[in-house]
């Protein structure tokens, strides 16, 4: 059998199996520092444990909700999940990621029973679809001075808006590698590795003279998407000094699938 590129090269994966543990790759890495994890492979390897905990077919994953409670350092992590609210049409599972026996990330998530019969069309027409991913253009990121998941884990399109302009906008994400080495992502993985970048594609604020971090999200669809492409049109609002929130309708290529909202603590240099 011929090896994937994630198996002749495990690197070109964001995870990496070794026995109990699950190790992160370069690809894996955030913006803010390269020894802590990009919250977009975490959401991913979160929504990968919910989907192979046990549970029955006619329950689809809706919505996960992590709080990162620390950075998740480049280092070995363990994952797992328990059934806290078991149920047949309602499911609650949490998910706890360790590394080196310490708490780094919680997650609950809502696993929903799927009804037989046609899928129901909404009263009120959706938002205008962003144009196709074919139709965007890519734009530098965040200054590459180390591998990391927004320059090496995500073909990124914009579809409206720039990144070297602050303010909202829309852009197409495609995952160019596999969450763990040797597996397919699948779509809800797909879709979680994309909403952590609501807060830096729809900025505010320009880098390097402040921070935005997000301590959590939530990520809620109701379709999971179709293909490779899941999009963002993120927005960012500020309140109270400090604190702010990261808004982004998800999209793929056949319509709307969800939304994602972070929570932002925002610190602006003087």
């Amino acid at each position: 059998m011929t090896a994937t590129p994630s198996e002749a090269d495990p690197s070109a994966a964001l995870f990496v199996l070794d026995g109990d543990h699950i190790v992160p790759t370069e690809r894996a890495r955030g913006p803010w520092s390269p020894k802590a994890l990009h919250g977009g492979p975490v959401a991913a390897l979160v929504a990968r444990a919910v989907e192979l905990h046990a549970g029955s077919d006619d329950l689809q994953l809706a919505r996960v909700t992590l709080e990162l409670i620390r950075p998740v350092p480049v280092a070995p992590l363990t994952v797992r999940s328990t059934v806290v609210r078991p149920g047949r049409k309602v499911q609650l599972l949490d998910t706890v990621v360790e590394a080196d026996g310490v708490e780094v990330a919680w997650s609950r998530a809502l696993r929903i029973r799927v009804a037989p019969g046609p899928t129901l069309e909404p009263t009120v027409p959706e938002d205008d679809a962003p144009p196709p991913p074919a139709l965007g253009y890519s734009t530098a990121s965040v200054v590459d001075s180390y591998r990391a998941f927004h320059n090496e884990g995500m073909e990124m399109r914009y579809a409206s808006g720039s990144f070297e302009q602050p303010g909202p906008a829309t852009v197409w994400f495609r995952l160019r590698c596999p969450v763990v080495v040797g597996e397919a992502p699948t779509p809800w993985q797909r879709a979680a590795a994309v909403s952590d970048f609501g807060n830096g594609v729809g900025a505010e604020l320009p880098f390097g003279s402040s921070r935005f971090i997000n301590p959590d999200l939530t990520i809620s669809i109701h379709r999971p998407p179709v293909g490779e492409w899941v999009c963002l049109d993120a927005r960012t609002r500020f309140g109270t000094p400090g604190i702010g929130a990261a808004e982004s309708a998800l999209w793929d290529v056949q319509g709307r699938i969800g939304r994602a909202v972070q929570s932002l603590l925002v610190e602006v240099e003087p």
